[in-house]
């Protein structure tokens, strides 16, 4: 593990393959860890609510990003969650045998530490001896919609940034302001702020946000990537891609995550739609509004000029 600034762009929150039986689809793994990083992802997130970190053993999570991580082979870092639940001492044992596996930075979920009616000096509190209790590990912090949406507040933020332990904030504010606030309290430290929300994807990266973690980039992770690497030289283009972006993400929340794993099927990826929280059902409303995606997707493709990465093997 490393002390480093972890790079700008995208970070795709990793979705986890699953076997008809619902084992780990370990083949699949590899090929989405491919596809992501042929697509131009920076760095990837894994073990996160996107890949049902919650319905995941202890040594399955550990097992997960391990491969992620060889899978990498250095191309990426790799961070990923590390706390669920406990009292401190079992939270940051957890976060150490995260650690162990070579990520970058160990996620925490503050939704983890303190209840939705505590205050932020009672998380500040929790996350201090949490800091105390896992030496020099870097860390991340994950605003997790489950089981509640815990916000970092731009005070909250400012003080993560100015203890020199936080590497990742994965915002899922959707509110454009507060992220402004946390990137005013983050600037000049080893802090980056990363946007979960689409729809205000290129304000905030022309705000200083480091990077992109949507949920929608499981689909098209390259049209992510060029918005991340092109925004400033081609703001019109750029412009266009986020009008565009807008309209899918609607179509990417439909029986999310199951129907994301029916579109990276459709791209090529050799995964089932399986998962353990749902089962996807599969009509032609849903039928065509993928079709519709896709067509609309290659469409963006044509005009960045953007080549189709290769499908992985597997």
């Amino acid at each position: 593990m490393t002390h480093a600034l972890l790079p700008t762009g995208l970070w795709p929150v990793m979705l986890t393959p699953y076997t008809a039986d619902g084992a780990i689809d370990w083949r699949g793994v590899d090929a989405v860890t491919d596809w992501y990083l042929n697509n131009g992802s920076a760095g990837l997130f894994a073990n996160c609510l996107s890949s049902e970190m919650f319905h995941l053993s202890a040594e399955e999570r550990i097992a997960l990003v391990e491969r992620v991580r060889n899978r990498a082979a250095g191309r990426a870092p790799v961070v990923a969650t590390g706390n669920f639940g406990g009292n401190i001492a079992q939270q940051a044992e957890s976060i150490r045998r995260m650690a162990d596996t070579g990520v970058e930075a160990v996620v925490v979920l503050p939704n983890m530490l303190v209840t939705a009616e505590d205050s932020d000096d009672a998380l500040k509190k929790q996350l201090d001896a949490l800091l105390a209790a896992t030496g020099g590990i870097p860390l991340g912090l994950y605003e997790c919609p489950l089981p509640y949406k815990r916000i970092i507040s731009s005070e909250l933020t400012a003080w993560a940034a100015a203890s020199g332990r936080f590497r990742y904030l994965k915002d899922t504010t959707c509110d454009p302001a507060a992220m402004r606030a946390k990137l005013a309290a983050a600037r000049g430290t080893p802090l980056n702020l990363y946007n979960a929300y689409t729809g205000g994807a290129l304000e905030s990266l022309d705000d200083g946000a480091a990077g992109l973690s949507p949920i929608a980039a499981n689909c098209y992770p390259e049209l992510f990537s060029w918005l991340c690497a092109n925004h400033r030289a081609q703001p019109a283009l750029a412009v266009r891609v986020q009008r565009a972006m807008r309209v899918l993400e609607a179509a990417v929340c439909v029986q999310y995550v199951a129907s994301a794993k029916r579109i990276m099927g459709l791209r090529g990826l050799p995964i089932g739609t399986h998962c353990r929280h749902m089962t996807l059902s599969v009509d032609h409303e849903l039928v065509t509004l993928h079709e519709a995606m896709l067509e609309t997707v290659a469409e963006l493709r044509d005009a960045l000029n953007l080549q189709v990465a290769p499908h992985p093997s597997g």
